[in-house]
C-alpha cells in the first residue's frame, strides 16, 4: 500500500488581548484544520511570529505594550509574512497607517467568521503564490512570466520584481500593484478598478487602500516621490505606470 502524503496545515498567528475572542477565532480556524498559535499582547506577538515561523498572522491594533501598528512595523524589516490587521469600527487612520507599515489586508470588528476565514484563505493562497508560483494557473501569469519595462523587469515565476537589476523589497500587495501596473504600462486605471483587480471584488475598504500603496510604492522606485516618474496620477481618474 502507498504511504499517504501528509499535508501539512498552514500555521496561522492569532494575536488579541480579548480573551473571549481569542478563544472563538482559534476554535473556528482550527475547524478548518489550521494550525494555530496565540498570543494575548505585542512583545509576546513578536516572540512566536519568529519561534514558529507562521504562514499568516492576524493582528489586532489595539494591544497592551506595544501596540499592533508597532508590531507590524518591526515584523516588516525582515519578513513577507501576510498580515491581516483587526481594526475597531471608524479607525480608518489606523487602517491607513496600518497598510503603510506593509499590512497586507485589514478586516474591521465586529466582523462575521465567515467573512474572516474567507480572508484568511485569500491571503494563504496570495503567500502559497509567491512560494509556489508554479502551480499557478497561466492565465495569471499573463502570457509572460517576465515582463520588461525600462529598468524595471518583472518575473512571475520569482515573485520579485527588479528595478536597475536590484529586487526591490515589496509588500505581497505592492508586488501584485505594481507587477499590473507594469504590465499594463501606458494604460490608465481607475482607483476602483485596481481595488477589484488587486484585492478583489469582495474587498470591503475603500479606493484610498490604492492611494496609499501608490506612495510606498513610489519610496521605492522614484528619484523623487513628489515628482514621480513612474507611478503617475491622473488626476480626477487614476494612475498609470510609465517606464
Amino acid at each position: 500500500m502507498l504511504e499517504q502524503t501528509k499535508v501539512k496545515a498552514s500555521k496561522v498567528l492569532l494575536v488579541d488581548d480579548d480573551k473571549t475572542l481569542l478563544d472563538v477565532l482559534k476554535y473556528n480556524l482550527e475547524k478548518e484544520r489550521y494550525d494555530v498559535v496565540v498570543a494575548s499582547d505585542g512583545a509576546q506577538a513578536l516572540e512566536l511570529a519568529r519561534a514558529e515561523d507562521p504562514d499568516l498572522i492576524i493582528l489586532d491594533v489595539m494591544l497592551p505594550g506595544l501596540d499592533g501598528l508597532e508590531v507590524c512595523r518591526i515584523l516588516r524589516k525582515d519578513t513577507t509574512v501576510p498580515i491581516l490587521m483587526l481594526t475597531a469600527k471608524g479607525e480608518e487612520v489606523d487602517r491607513v497607517v496600518g497598510l503603510e507599515l506593509g499590512a497586507d489586508d485589514y478586516i474591521t470588528k465586529p466582523f462575521s467568521i465567515r467573512e474572516l476565514l474567507a480572508r484568511v484563505r485569500a491571503s494563504l493562497r496570495r503567500a502559497q503564490f509567491k512560494q509556489h508560483p508554479s502551480n499557478v494557473p497561466a492565465a495569471d501569469v499573463e502570457e509572460s512570466p517576465v515582463v520588461k519595462a525600462g529598468d524595471f523587469q518583472v518575473d512571475v515565476l520569482r515573485h520579485a520584481i527588479f528595478y536597475k537589476g536590484e529586487q526591490l523589497q515589496l509588500s505581497p500587495k505592492e508586488f501584485e500593484l505594481l507587477a499590473f501596473l507594469i504590465r499594463h504600462r501606458g494604460q490608465v486605471f481607475a482607483r476602483e478598478t485596481l481595488v477589484e483587480k488587486i484585492w478583489g471584488y469582495d474587498y470591503e475598504g475603500t479606493a484610498r487602500t490604492v492611494d496609499v500603496h501608490i506612495r510606498s510604492l513610489r519610496t521605492k522606485i522614484e528619484q523623487d516621490p513628489a515628482k514621480p516618474e513612474h507611478l503617475i496620477t491622473v488626476h480626477g481618474f487614476g494612475y498609470k505606470f510609465e517606464a
